[in-house]
């Protein structure tokens, strides 16, 4: 459906019935598929023929809800994972083996900057994290001969910075490696780092995508562009015959366009198993046909909010992207003309005290650890995910005592305010 618009993938693609078929995605809730001979299912463990024989590695759910994902982003390939990290991980260590090295964004997310930082590292995978503002120079001055995989995102989870997508393709490919970006915050109704560069795109599905809270998943895309052969001797896992399945060389065998999720699920998923349950898949895919309904809302909630903010007298500043003003306003503005997502971070005057008192008396706002909901949900990280560290300690992080992390649903926008206006009132 590559020549509908996004709004139209987000509804149609993925899918379709056959006549007199079931009109929704239908629950294949079943861990093994029967096969008249073994000469049948044999073709399926040599990856000669398309087919399903155990749900650890592939299920027909799940395909066509990643195949709705895959149009949407604008790439030829896609797979589900059980959650966003475990697409993080499968996207970096398809290409990635003890000896390589990353250069990463240093304002990702706390679970991915600790998954390349420590866990990948006791891998023997090094790490090089750099301030999304580097400059061009900057940027390649981190890279080394070694170096797999450049990986940031879109608008960073906290931190709210927007990545200059095409200055970091560039710097990537330059260097001969791929570009991955989690683009959960924008989804590919706001922002599509392929039209711009990237070549892997990643999602916690769990976010926008779901929207609901009811379900943890993540998503791979493969934009099908980079030239795995081209540098082969980078990628021997795609370039050179995979033993473990009759010397296949994914990159020939199956093509720029198909090569890396081809591997990513026939060995990854076959080995690490992180599969996500077709029952998560169906109600993934309810949640992406409402997508390009709900992300203007969110936006437009979020954009009030930050507004009403930013002129209080007990706040200290606004951290959206969206106000004019924001550090990251142009970039935004290049990449998400239509707006970025739904959270707001904003510290109060008087530290961790103001934000205790404001987060108490919240009603319509919930406290959770939860964004990119349907309901309005809210964080103060200093009494809850960073509570171990004192104020000296959150500040240098970047994490002030009175920082609060705001995720706006999909409620009307005057009752967002009123809630925040009196629990402000109450500080």
């Amino acid at each position: 459906m590559s020549d509908y618009s996004i709004n139209t993938k987000c509804v149609q693609s993925g899918y379709t019935p056959e006549n007199g078929g079931p009109r929704q995605i239908p629950i294949i809730q079943s861990t093994t598929f029967k096969y008249d001979t073994s000469e049948d299912m044999g073709r399926l463990f040599d990856l000669e023929a398309s087919g399903y024989f155990y749900t650890r590695l592939q299920n027909p759910t799940n395909d066509m809800v990643a195949a709705k994902i895959a149009d949407m982003e604008g790439g030829t390939a896609g797979m589900l994972t059980s959650s966003g990290q475990a697409a993080n991980f499968f996207a970096l260590f398809n290409i990635c083996e003890a000896g390589s090295h990353i250069v990463a964004s240093s304002t990702i997310y706390g679970g991915t900057f600790n998954l390349i930082s420590v866990t990948m590292a006791k891998m023997g995978i090094e790490a090089t994290f750099v301030s999304p503002d580097a400059t061009e120079e900057e940027l390649h001055a981190a890279f080394k001969d070694n170096t797999r995989a450049m990986f940031g995102e879109t608008i960073a989870n906290p931190a709210l910075t927007v990545l200059d997508i095409e200055k970091f393709a560039r710097v990537a490919h330059a260097h001969g490696v791929p570009l991955i970006v989690d683009n959960t915050f924008p989804t590919p109704v706001n922002c599509r780092p392929i039209e711009w560069g990237a070549d892997i795109v990643t999602h916690s599905t769990t976010k926008y995508m779901d929207g609901h809270g009811a379900a943890v998943g993540g998503a791979i895309v493969d934009s099908g562009r980079f030239d795995w052969m081209a540098h082969a001797d980078k990628y021997p896992g795609l370039c050179t015959p995979d033993d473990s399945y009759h010397g296949i060389v994914y990159a020939e065998k199956f093509g720029n366009g198909a090569a890396f999720i081809t591997k990513a699920t026939s060995q990854l998923m076959r080995d690490f198993g992180s599969i996500q349950a077709p029952q998560n898949a169906f109600y993934l895919n309810l949640g992406l046909e409402s997508l390009h309904v709900r992300m203007p809302r969110h936006v437009e909630n979020a954009m009030a909010v930050a507004e009403f903010l930013q002129s209080h007298p007990a706040v200290e500043y606004v951290n959206y992207s969206g106000l004019p003003g924001n550090k990251y306003y142009e970039v935004a503005r290049k990449y998400m003309p239509n707006g970025g997502c739904g959270v707001v971070s904003f510290e109060l005057k008087g530290g961790r005290k103001a934000a205790e008192t404001f987060m108490k008396h919240l009603k319509l706002a919930a406290i959770e650890t939860h964004v990119a909901d349907a309901r309005t949900c809210c964080l103060n990280p200093a009494t809850s995910t960073h509570r171990q560290m004192n104020d000296e300690q959150l500040r240098q992080a970047g994490v002030p005592a009175g920082l609060v992390r705001m995720s706006c649903g999909l409620e009307d926008k005057k009752d967002l305010i009123a809630d925040l206006a009196q629990a402000l009132d109450a500080i």
